[in-house]
């Protein structure tokens, strides 16, 4: 008999990277994946435990599978991920339901905890985060024509506020060889798009070729006959170099889109998160950007609420949104976590007091990105088609200005045939409504 097996993975992008790689391994022990949890012998949660509200999530999702093995439809659950790494005891002993909890360090003996658990034995694996696989097979869930490339795990910026470095140990490169080997079977396999990540992409190669190497890794990426997009996501903005910069310039393949998260600008306020720059530093930083890439879509998330930020200090962040106009920005409330050295900060603010700050922000964003839309209208761009819209003849895909799942969509009109998902067309914008552009097609290019 061979067991059915449903995975059910959130968080990030690096998080799905793993869970994919655990599917493989499942596939490759002889377990069947299906889809509908509801169906599966046993079910993997994989957790995010970043956040307060992505731990909740993660709670929340486990009870939900824990309902199934009540109603008999599943025999057991296994979880995995930052919140099985973070919290191993709480987890093993509040959620009596779980039968198997492993730690990061444990992926690579998920087939084994899996049989364990349907054979009624309960187990917790936590090896040292080392131990995780940074390489081998895996089964993309994602769309056929783009993929997540994660080149590194771990951090060691070591932000006050972020779990991270605790939850996923020193920041580990893979080797170059190892990353092109498997990009190149992803464009065998139809991938059109890659999105290179890392908990800090500019950092790669530091660790193991004494230098920072993602110029040299994107060069190489763009030799790789098939891929047509390279997005670069979570660049710490300390390691911007001149090098980095030039090469997304002149490479056609790397889409001029650049994800800068930094958090804040007021220079107190970044010391104590233990990050470098001011208001002045990170404008320089922004026009040095947009000066070598032309055209390009910045991205950055801000967290307000921080401990000890004044009106003052908060006001600063709001004239320095208003001033740069980034085309993408995410706003998050600062969230105390346990074990950070942020959360044992004077000066901890009310919850209404972030989140109405993070309000204000994303307020702000909403009319900058509108004022960036209607400046797209009457240009042609090129869209990587996903799918059909709700009304007839219209579609919906992404231009180089947006990155899956956090951006938005371009809608486009097609006459005649379909375009097929994962296909290239020119579209001209015609008009943008509520934060959404649209256009028609000009050309399919394949």
């Amino acid at each position: 008999m061979k067991y059915k097996i449903g995975v059910i993975s959130l968080g990030c992008a690096k998080n799905q990277v793993d869970a994919e790689m655990m599917l493989y391994r499942l596939k490759q022990a002889g377990f069947d994946i299906v889809k509908n949890t509801a169906k599966a012998d046993a079910v993997i949660v994989n957790t995010c435990g970043f956040i307060e509200t992505a731990k909740q999530e993660s709670i929340n999702e486990i009870l939900k599978v824990a309902q199934l093995k009540k109603e008999g439809k599943i025999k057991s659950i296994i979880v995995t991920g930052c919140l099985a790494q973070r919290y191993q005891k709480e987890v093993m002993t509040q959620l009596y339901e779980v039968d198997a909890v492993l730690g990061i360090g444990a992926n690579s003996n998920i087939a084994e905890a899996v049989l364990k658990s349907l054979q009624g034995e309960k187990s917790g694996m936590f090896p040292s985060t080392r131990m995780m696989p940074l390489d081998g097979g895996r089964i993309q869930t994602t769309p056929p024509h783009y993929a997540y490339l994660k080149i590194a795990d771990g951090c060691d910026n070591c932000c006050t506020y972020c779990a991270i470095p605790m939850i996923r140990g020193e920041f580990r490169s893979r080797r170059l060889e190892n990353i092109l080997q498997e990009a190149e079977k992803l464009a065998a396999a139809g991938v059109k798009e890659l999105l290179v990540i890392a908990q800090d992409t500019t950092r790669y190669g530091e660790d193991i070729y004494g230098g920072l190497m993602l110029g040299t890794l994107l060069t190489e990426l763009c030799k790789i006959e098939g891929i047509r997009w390279i997005r670069v996501l979570y660049c710490y903005p300390d390691r911007i170099t001149d090098e980095l910069l030039n090469i997304i310039a002149k490479e056609e393949k790397i889409v001029k889109y650049l994800d800068l998260p930094l958090q804040h600008c007021n220079e107190r306020i970044l010391k104590l998160m233990n990050r470098r720059g001011s208001t002045m530093s990170l404008k320089r930083l922004v026009e040095k950007i947009r000066g070598a890439i032309p055209g390009v879509v910045l991205r950055t998330t801000l967290i307000t609420g921080f401990p000890s930020e004044t009106e003052e200090e908060f006001e600063e962040l709001s004239e320095f949104v208003e001033l740069m106009k980034f085309e993408r920005l995410g706003c998050f409330a600062y969230s105390q976590e346990e074990g950070t050295a942020a959360a044992e900060l004077d000066g901890q603010i009310d919850d209404y007091v972030k989140n109405r700050r993070a309000a204000i922000i994303m307020e702000q964003q909403q009319i900058i990105m509108e004022q960036h839309s209607r400046s797209l209208i009457s240009r042609t761009v090129e869209v990587l088609a996903e799918g059909v819209g709700n009304s007839r003849g219209w579609f919906y895909g992404r231009s180089y200005w947006d990155a899956p799942e956090v951006d938005g969509v371009v809608f486009f009109k097609a006459e005649g045939e379909y375009p097929a998902v994962g296909a290239f067309v020119k579209v001209e914008v015609t008009n943008c409504k509520n934060g959404n552009i649209y256009g028609r097609i000009l050309e399919r290019m394949e």
